[in-house]
């Protein structure tokens, strides 16, 4: 897609060349001289080293605490504690179980709410009539909290699969739509123009122009989408379920254990932050052709 919009972009070059405009031409990003791969490396592992820092030392502070006595274990567990629970459950296979369960459940939700955001964001995105018909009432359904809804959810298909999958999904479409219909509509207007006079029809104008502008915020509402499907997944796990990271807090903590609930959340974190990441790269992979602010 990025190509089709590149083809745009130079074409919309020509054709205000041929019209005697005028203005200077923004370097392209390909076209920028890469660093070295060695120095790119050092920048990286400095990044993180940074990154890391911080997070090191309140654990180091932690650890402190625990062992000196000042802190109770039963209020905060120390590090080492946690990670002996966490040595525990992997060894028992227990806790990749949950996981697999838990990502599982967050993909399907995500998958299907966020092709339902994704398509009713375009139908709303490109034709006016449809935002006037359908916009309002998605827009009063956002503002509906997870955990408002979640009891009906669970009183329509009780307590298994649906109902989870369900309340994972009502919130993995919101963040998708909203972005996407944005996107759509910050398209500038001066492509369309171009798109005209190089007589694109409009399944070539939705593929080679539309979605590759509006890529921005589409891969920005997925990775919203992703952090929404993954807080709701833990709504539906805490509420009512018998497998999972979210059943293992919510078992740890009826059994007053808080070293597990630190590893569930832990867990949590880890993984909805690998997710994160692993859009960031798919994002900068996608979007290379354009100029950003790197600070």
């Amino acid at each position: 897609m990025s190509n089709g919009i590149e083809m745009i972009v130079k074409s919309a070059k020509s054709v205000r060349e041929a019209h005697d405009y005028t203005g200077t031409a923004p370097v392209s990003a390909s076209n920028k001289r890469k660093k070295p791969y060695s120095l790119r490396t050092k920048i990286l592992l400095s990044d993180w080293a940074a990154g890391a820092a911080i997070p090191a030392a309140v654990i180091a502070l932690w650890q402190l605490g625990g062992s000196a006595g000042w802190i109770s274990p039963e209020f905060l567990p120390t590090p080492w504690s946690i990670l002996s629970a966490f040595a525990g459950l992997a060894a028992s296979g227990e806790l990749l179980h949950h996981l697999g369960v838990s990502i599982g459940r967050a993909g399907l939700g995500y998958v299907i709410g966020g092709i339902l955001g994704l398509l009713l964001g375009i139908l709303t995105g490109l034709f006016r009539k449809a935002e006037y018909l359908l916009d309002p009432s998605v827009q009063v359904l956002r503002l509906v909290p997870h955990l408002a809804i979640a009891p009906l959810i669970i009183l329509w298909f009780g307590f298994g699969e649906v109902s989870k999958v369900a309340i994972i999904l009502s919130g993995a479409f919101f963040p998708l739509y909203i972005n996407t219909f944005m996107g759509i509509r910050g398209v500038d207007n001066k492509l369309f123009e171009v798109a005209r006079v190089l007589g694109f029809g409009p399944l070539q104008k939705l593929r080679r122009l539309i979605l590759p502008a509006a890529l921005p915020g589409i891969l920005l509402g997925l990775r919203l989408s992703m952090a929404v499907a993954w807080i709701g997944l833990v709504v539906a796990e805490l509420i009512g379920s018998s497998s999972g990271v979210g059943f293992l807090i919510n078992e740890a903590k009826q059994n007053s254990n808080t070293e597990v609930i630190f590893v569930g959340i832990i867990i949590f974190a880890i993984v909805g932050k690998l997710i994160d990441s692993l859009f960031r790269v798919i994002e900068r992979k996608l979007l290379h052709w354009r100029d950003s602010y790197q600070g």
